[in-house]
């Protein structure tokens, strides 16, 4: 195994759980009248994610490329894509499907499938993207297209982001000609700058606007205004990040985690770490994701394959843009949209999917090295 991506994947599953247990022991004991319940929850999906990522280690790389093995998965997850549409509605969003005493997240899975068939199809079609770009990424964009219309009745525009993000860097790195990924990159970000500028101009007048995702843009732009409603999350974020200072002021020892911040083993979770372990601790974990990350991508640009090469920046991509869109949310870059910091936050969905994705990076890697 490459350990430059297996010790910091370790230090960061140990940290993680540390964190959720001090950070959900608190409400763990309100919900269930056990301190440790949620941080139990946690090392079974740690668990199942460590099989899932030696399974995948140890499949064929001509496995992971089987059209009806893929052709299974993408059933799969338009099948769990449109039962979560039925499931029960938590904070006026339909995103898990309950089974047993477990929750299934169908997006999480569908971030993990979409990269995985995009990196297929473009590296069976390399032939048209340097003739004919256009016939050659047409395929992954219209399963994006449907897969994001069953994502954004749950509501969930946040998940949405990042799978078009990673199978736009996907593509763009594929092959396309430069200068259609500079206007198409170009266009993209001013079309988001229209649609927000419009947001703050029309309020739920824009098309898919609904009440509960303006309250988010609203407590994005004023949250001081909106202490008492939608800004109380991101305020109470401040003080959580403002009390740790430099050194924190202990493990277990945050005050927000105790009520004053909702959802501080999940999507809050590094507030919680910012007050605990202060800016050191929050720059230590940063940077094992930032070293991850960058180890990855660089397993896939040395990589001689099409095919593994497109997985390994898929997988960095998803580990890059989900954790820029949380802490963007934790200290008010951009507006709170419920996406986890990667293997810190409380979820069993999101850490086997991770755990998995490193699997396959470490496939790849251990192919590049047999061959070399």
């Amino acid at each position: 195994m490459d350990y430059y991506i297996v010790v910091p994947y370790f230090l960061l599953l140990f940290i993680g759980a540390l964190m959720v247990y001090s950070s959900s022991s608190d409400i763990s004991l309100v919900y269930t009248g056990w301190n440790a319940a949620y941080f139990r929850n946690q090392l079974v999906y740690i668990f199942i994610g460590l099989i899932g990522l030696i399974v995948t280690f140890n499949l064929k790389i001509s496995f992971l490329k089987n059209k009806k093995l893929l052709a299974f998965l993408l059933g799969l997850m338009f099948f769990l894509l449109v039962t979560v549409l039925f499931s029960e509605k938590v904070n006026g969003a339909s995103r898990w499907i309950r089974v047993g005493s477990f929750n299934i997240q169908p997006v999480e899975l569908t971030k993990l499938i979409l990269l995985w068939y995009t990196a297929y199809i473009l590296s069976r079609k390399q032939y048209f993207i340097e003739k004919n770009w256009i016939q050659g990424i047409w395929p992954p964009f219209v399963v994006l297209f449907l897969a994001s219309l069953l994502i954004l009745l749950q509501p969930d525009a946040g998940s949405i982001a990042i799978i078009g993000l990673v199978i736009t860097i996907q593509v763009f790195s594929s092959g396309m000609p430069f200068r259609i990924g500079i206007m198409s990159s170009g266009a993209f970000i001013a079309l988001i700058a229209v649609y927000t500028r419009a947001i703050y101009l029309f309020g739920d007048k824009v098309p898919g606007m609904s009440d509960y995702r303006l309250e988010r843009f609203a407590a994005f732009w004023s949250p001081f205004e909106l202490a008492e409603g939608a800004g109380l999350q991101l305020i109470n974020s401040y003080y959580a990040l403002s009390r740790g200072g430099l050194t924190g002021v202990g493990l277990g020892k945050s005050v927000q985690k105790t009520g004053y911040l909702p959802e501080p083993h999940t999507d809050f979770i590094l507030s919680v770490i910012g007050e605990e372990l202060g800016l050191l601790g929050v720059v230590f974990i940063l940077s094992l994701l930032f070293f991850l990350i960058t180890r990855i991508y660089y397993v896939g640009i040395k990589s001689t394959d099409t095919f593994s090469s497109l997985i390994c920046i898929g997988v960095a991509s998803l580990l890059l843009i989900q954790s820029a869109i949380n802490i963007g949310g934790v200290v008010g870059w951009l507006p709170i949209s419920g996406v986890t910091l990667p293997f810190m936050s409380y979820g069993g969905s999101s850490m086997i999917v991770l755990s998995i994705c490193i699997g396959m990076v470490l496939n790849v890697q251990k192919k590049e090295r047999k061959s070399s």
